[in-house]
């Protein structure tokens, strides 16, 4: 009888070991199925309209290799795509962020794929912008809406001083209160009233014999360079700064945008 017992716990035993492989298996291929449940997961998204004059960021393969550096240090997932049939509802709901990282000119081959990228923000999405991401969709009143503004033009390549509008915001906390940046100073235009302001640029010092045109008085003596807000159903965070390949191994700038996807993941208020 104790021999049979103990077959039978054996038995069992191997029983409740095979269902466990089973389940961990079937969950390794259930988690990277389209349409499995948001987890802590983002695109970059890195497509650029190329052709005659348009520009095309010599930074991308630094950005993207350094977001990948955050996800694996702060364990979340990072898929990489410049191939807007990626926007599709069923793909997108993979996704907690979308991160549009130095996109320019246009960037969707269609009208679905705009209504899809659309849809996933008004469900609750979160949207990353970096650099030239407000240079893409130029046509588009509702993505300057979405992202805080259209591009308009930079002053030559230059340092200027950055300010820290926000010290307690997860995304510039860890900076000073002023900083010295050298960078492509960014204006943009058609900008929402609503728009949380973390950084501006000291214009006063500025290099810039157009800027008493735009952006003149508009914005006092600075201009907004990164700012969140929410819009549409989603959660918006955009930098203007990054030009540079090196800005990405610049653990202060790389902590800014890793502050960035947090919050537009919705794990910061």
């Amino acid at each position: 009888d104790m021999s049979i017992s103990l077959r039978s716990f054996t038995l069992t035993l191997s029983r409740i070991k095979t269902s466990t492989l089973c389940l961990a298996l079937l969950a390794c291929l259930t988690t990277g199925l389209p349409g499995a449940a948001p987890e802590r997961r983002v695109l970059v998204y890195t497509k650029n309209q190329v052709g005659q004059g348009l520009y095309v960021h010599a930074n991308i393969s630094a950005s993207v290799a350094a977001i990948k550096k955050l996800g694996t240090e702060n364990n979340f997932l990072v898929d990489v795509s410049d191939d807007p049939a990626a926007f599709t509802d069923q793909n997108l709901k993979r996704y907690k962020a979308l991160v549009f990282d130095n996109t320019n000119n246009e960037i969707f081959d269609n009208e679905e794929q705009k209504a899809s990228f659309q849809r996933y923000i008004r469900a609750g999405g979160g949207f990353v912008g970096i650099h030239s991401a407000t240079g893409a969709m130029r046509q588009w009143p509702w993505y300057w809406s979405l992202i805080g503004g259209k591009f308009l033009r930079h002053p030559k390549l230059q340092t200027f001083t950055v300010k820290v509008k926000d010290p307690k915001d997860i995304s510039t906390a860890h900076l000073p209160g002023t900083l010295e940046w050298t960078d492509e100073f960014y204006y943009v235009d058609h900008m929402p009233d609503d728009l949380h302001v973390l950084l501006a640029g000291d214009l006063a010092k500025l290099d810039d014999p157009g800027k008493e045109t735009y952006p003149g008085k508009n914005f006092g003596d600075e201009f907004p360079l990164a700012w969140r807000h929410q819009f549409d159903g989603g959660r918006e965070w955009y930098t203007a700064l990054g030009h540079q390949p090196e800005h990405y191994s610049n653990p202060g700038f790389t902590q800014h945008i890793l502050g960035g996807i947090l919050w537009a993941m919705g794990e910061t208020k």
